[in-house]
């Protein structure tokens, strides 16, 4: 069979690819090394893509690895040719309305102690908290987090006053678990006071819960711009967090 080859060389996942075909639709398959070598010997592979009846094609390269693109008819009549690009950055999902059209969250304050305060349910500590806290302390943010925090003998009450007091906003996973904890409301009492003042920003991350269920606990932190671990991923959060309180893009 024959088939335009385009070799990618090493991409790395998130990476958008775009093929330009000229002349009739065709099949255009994205393929790793090992699969590539699978189609081209006319054994079993896998790819990503399919028949393309429209021009441009993009296609997100899902891992780091060496890629390739390939253009055939594959039974079909006529002839094509084809080129393509690869797209500056990595698209990201579309996630509303920007955090950096807050204020709050984008101003200047020298005095604070912290960038991030991150209240939460023990329940979603390995899932979600502990992963966004390292990423964003990695990404440079200074941030209050028990692990990081909480010493033995430390007072739990006084720790996190402090941490609510000096911190430049909030992040507050909102899930089931938090809803039925003790501690994680009183540290959204305190934000919230602090929120009301607009001393604070607070930033709700909704994990595995519905706006029903936000609703019913809370309405007005229904309303606060929010993200969601259902759209996006911890990385992917802690990427724009980073990217709005430093004033420049994340290299990703």
């Amino acid at each position: 069979m024959q088939f335009i080859k385009h070799d990618l060389g090493h991409r790395e996942g998130g990476e958008i690819v775009e093929v330009i075909l000229q002349g009739n639709a065709a099949n255009v398959r994205l393929m790793d090394s090992p699969n590539f070598l699978s189609y081209r010997s006319g054994r079993r592979h896998r790819y990503f893509g399919g028949h393309a009846k429209k021009s441009p094609v993009r296609l997100q390269i899902p891992n780091a690895g060496h890629w390739y693109i390939t253009v055939d008819m594959g039974g079909y009549e006529g002839r094509v040719e084809s080129s393509v690009r690869m797209l500056p950055g990595k698209l990201r999902p579309f996630v509303g309305k920007p955090l950096s059209t807050i204020p709050t969250l984008v101003r200047n304050e020298s005095e604070v102690e912290y960038d991030v305060f991150i209240s939460y349910a023990s329940e979603d500590k390995d899932d979600v908290v502990a992963p966004l806290a390292y990423a964003l302390r990695t990404g440079g943010l200074s941030v209050w987090f028990d692990d990081f925090e909480l010493g033995i003998g430390d007072s739990l009450r006084q720790r996190i006053d402090k941490g609510i007091a000096s911190s430049r906003f909030a992040i507050v996973v909102l899930s089931k678990a938090f809803f039925k904890k003790g501690w994680p409301n009183y540290e959204l009492d305190g934000l919230a006071t602090k929120a009301v003042g607009g001393d604070q920003m607070l930033l709700p991350i909704w994990h595995d819960i519905t706006k029903d269920e936000v609703v019913s606990y809370s309405p007005s932190l229904a309303d606060k711009i929010a993200r969601n671990t259902t759209t996006q991923t911890v990385e992917e959060i802690a990427e724009e967090i980073i990217e709005v309180v430093l004033g420049v893009p994340v290299e990703v």
